[in-house]
């Protein structure tokens, strides 16, 4: 946890869970760039994951409130979901919002978003791209091999999950003709925003077992160089927990919480 001396006395405070695909880019952004924040812990799972993107959009509600929904993250965002920004009177929900902002107030590196009219067109063409296509389908693996399970005691079937591999290689493909090319990174030769957004993403389906890089050449080179580029030991720290997701089955969940969201999974499972 990236905790600094004296925090009380800081204007930015970043409201993240490491478990989030979206809180991992704002989170190795800022540790990257050397931006000074106050990290607030938001623990989707210790009494509900109703701040995380669930497959095909589908969200069971707010009527069982977790603890990202109460106290002082329920009223600083009323979004109620993770990431999420403070900056002295400012309030910023989405990481797209929260990446653009860090990279202007800091003025960080102009790779990450560049000046250059074209390159900045690709880093905002892959981003608009990438909330149906590569988030829309990546996250998807862990909500069949853990999370259903995890909420509704039921194991679905491996045509289930090799149905949703099936789409998320579609956009996989889409990603590698389109958008990488043969170049090193999604613009050119340097790491961008659009960049950092996608390998998060692809990370998610890599904690449950699902190598999506095995026998893909061209994408697993892009990996390689965008860990060196982010630096291998800050990328494993990121990404330390959805590495070890299963550990997830040992914890308690609320009947509450289960009895509430188990009906809306099962409709997800059929």
């Amino acid at each position: 946890m990236f905790i600094l001396k004296n925090a009380g006395r800081m204007g930015l405070e970043l409201y993240l869970d490491l478990l989030s695909q979206p809180c991992r880019a704002v989170y190795i952004f800022a540790k990257k760039n050397n931006i000074p924040f106050e990290f607030k812990h938001v623990e989707l799972f210790k009494d509900s994951i109703l701040g995380m993107k669930m497959p095909g959009g589908n969200n069971p509600g707010h009527s069982h409130e977790g603890q990202h929904c109460r106290g002082e993250f329920g009223k600083m965002n009323i979004l109620k979901k993770v990431p999420a920004l403070k900056d002295g009177v400012l309030t910023l929900a989405e990481s797209t919002a929260i990446l653009l902002y860090l990279s202007w107030k800091y003025n960080t590196p102009d790779h990450w978003y560049p000046s250059d009219t074209q390159k900045r067109a690709q880093v905002d063409e892959y981003l608009s791209w990438h909330h149906t296509n590569i988030r829309g389908n990546a996250g998807k693996a862990l909500w069949i091999k853990v999370l259903i399970p995890l909420f509704t005691g039921q194991t679905l079937p491996p045509e289930k999950l090799q149905e949703v591999m099936d789409e998320l290689a579609i956009s996989l493909k889409q990603f590698e003709e389109k958008f990488l090319q043969d170049k090193p990174f999604i613009v050119g030769s340097e790491i961008s925003l659009a960049d950092l957004m996608a390998i998060v993403e692809l990370m998610q389906p890599i904690g449950v077992g699902c190598d999506i890089f095995e026998d893909r050449p061209k994408l697993s080179e892009w990996r390689n160089q965008v860990e060196e580029a982010v630096g291998k030991e800050l990328f494993q720290e990121a990404h330390e927990l959805i590495l070890n997701i299963k550990e997830l089955s040992n914890i308690q969940i609320d009947p509450q919480l289960k009895e509430h969201l188990a009906p809306v999974l099962r409709k997800m499972m059929k």
